[in-house]
């Protein structure tokens, strides 16, 4: 089958989904039509925002739906006019059977991690805060349990010990788009098997959604999982804590981009850090902000004060005094 041949339909949302859209439409391939989700206010003036995948559809003079409710009859037999043979989603919301049966071949996700691990909203977050050394993307046909479906295939990379988030998202985002277009490809030739996720190695993990709360710095873990939590959360949604004042008064809420494991190496001012206290406790010295943790400092590096810009901790500390050992 020639690509020109192969109707798509091309459901998904944020940023992470438009590469692998891009490389569809500019490699030629036919897609018919692009679900996104529904325009949402934002912002103190309530403008509506557009989705990235809207705006790169938009763009392209893609045709575009943006249905509130999956199940609704209009849409659904909007999305039957379109006669797909194939829909593809990445990002995007939980679909009702009505819709993801609809194609003849199927409906394939992209899921940011090597499944059965990591199943849920935040596969990429999870995956750094837990201290993996690989993660990867996958594809899978649709079914009714979330992220259970028969897996297609799969791409690895590693994770950096000190990398963050956001730059596993980025190439993941890449190594995707790769991935989608050999799914897709695999379609055309004919020659696409899967197969079931509990004949794959590692047991089914999950990767709820992220809220305020699971973002708040837990004092009392190692520095390790410290620095972890702290990369898996950077630059969004940004881990937290409060700091408390020298005089007293309310502590400080700052969001925590990136912090620095003590290995030894750090010079005089490491050298010289007094035995740690209890986790939690503060120490300044040098223009350098230190905290205790269970098994001893951890550094922050760059933080940023409520209401303030993302700053560097030396920075920071000409501004605000801290209570400390």
């Amino acid at each position: 089958m020639d690509k020109k041949d192969l109707k798509i339909v091309f459901l998904g949302t944020p940023d992470f989904a438009v590469e692998s859209l891009r490389r569809l439409v500019e490699g030629g391939y036919n897609v018919v039509g692009v679900v996104t989700m529904p325009d949402k206010p934002a912002g103190r003036g309530h403008n509506m925002l557009h989705s990235p995948v809207k705006q790169y559809a938009e763009e392209k003079g893609l045709f575009l739906m943006q249905p509130p409710k999956l199940k609704a009859p209009e849409f659904v037999e909007q999305l039957h006019s379109l006669d797909a043979d194939l829909f593809i989603v990445i990002a995007f919301r939980m679909l009702p059977e009505v819709v993801w049966s609809m194609p003849r071949y199927g409906t394939f996700n992209l899921h940011a991690s090597l499944l059965p691990r990591y199943r849920g909203a935040a596969p990429i977050n999870w995956a750094v805060m837990n201290g993996d050394t690989e993660t990867g993307v996958t594809t899978f046909f649709l079914k009714h349990e979330i992220d259970t479906g028969d897996v297609i295939d799969q791409k690895s990379i590693s994770i950096g010990p000190d990398e963050c988030v956001g730059d596993v998202h980025d190439r993941l985002m890449m190594l995707g788009a790769d991935l989608t277009i050999d799914t897709v490809d695999r379609i055309l030739a004919g020659n696409l098997s899967s197969m079931p996720q509990d004949a794959l190695e590692g047991e089914p993990t999950s990767a709820p959604k992220i809220f305020k709360e699971t973002c708040r710095i837990d004092w009392n873990r190692t520095a390790r999982e410290i620095h972890n939590h702290v990369r898996g959360l950077s630059p969004y949604p940004a881990a937290w804590t409060l700091l408390p004042r020298e005089d007293g008064g309310e502590p400080i809420n700052v969001k925590v981009f990136a912090t620095a494991l003590l290995d030894g190496a750090g010079g005089d001012v490491v050298s010289a850090l007094p035995a740690a206290g209890t986790p939690g406790t503060i120490h300044t010295a040098g223009g350098r902000l230190f905290v205790s943790a269970t098994d001893g400092w951890i550094e922050i590096l760059s933080l940023q004060p409520a209401g303030k810009r993302r700053m560097q901790s030396d920075e920071f500390l000409r501004g605000y005094r801290l209570a400390s050992m």
